[in-house]
């Protein structure tokens, strides 16, 4: 398995950053890497994405926490953040110039699909895993008949994931989870109150270690 796809299985939920402030980026990410959540996924529509991405790799540099992209929809901004230092990026969609530029430069990648055609389609074209976005919207059960046939493309649920159905997406064989909202209160963050991220990010890992084990 490439070395950051098993990083990502590793920390079996992955933090979705959108638009967060640069001055409570570090904060965030080390609450959540207090917690359990090693893998944190920047959205590039987040003003200043690359330096965003810079300032993390360059503080979390010790192999722990594992710093991509999300929403990326072009080889352009794809290739701009992977030079920033993102290790994997994320599309809500399937663009398969972004798999082809992420394979050229030896990232992990994964498109957005909502369907098996879809899921196949990212996969031959080189991604690493599919994200089922948005997951809420089909519930586990669709990624369990997707996997069904389809069980050696890895697939993470993204989109609605919270505290009270997390289990049910590992369940349905998920290898990881996708989180934004539910994991990261940002309104916490700007109080300075990060023991709360940290125990959301305890709380969010220990759902999916125990879903892993039964």
């Amino acid at each position: 398995m490439n070395e950051t796809l098993s990083r990502l299985v590793d920390s079996g939920v992955v933090a979705v950053l959108r638009g967060v402030e640069a001055d409570q980026l570090i904060g965030i990410a080390d609450a959540l890497r207090a917690g359990g959540v090693t893998a944190v996924e920047i959205t590039a529509d987040t003003p200043n994405v690359a330096e965003l991405i810079d300032d993390v790799s360059s503080s979390f540099d010790d192999g722990e926490t594992v710093v991509g992209t999300g929403t990326v929809l072009d080889a352009e901004t794809a290739r701009t953040t992977l030079m920033a230092g993102a290790e994997f990026v994320v599309s809500p969609s399937l663009h398969e110039d972004v798999i082809e530029t992420c394979n050229r430069y030896g990232a992990v990648s994964a498109p957005g699909v909502m369907t098996p055609t879809e899921a196949i389609r990212g996969y031959e074209a080189g991604a690493d895993f599919v994200k089922v976005f948005p997951a809420s919207t089909v519930g586990p059960d669709h990624l369990a008949a997707m996997r069904g046939p389809l069980g050696q493309i890895p697939m993470m649920p993204t989109g609605g994931i919270g505290l009270d159905n997390a289990a049910d997406f590992v369940d349905a064989g998920a290898f990881a989870v996708g989180a934004g909202g539910a994991l990261v209160d940002y309104d916490a963050a700007e109080r300075g109150d990060y023991e709360s991220i940290t125990e959301t990010a305890r709380e969010f890992t220990r759902i999916v270690e125990d879903a892993r084990e039964n």
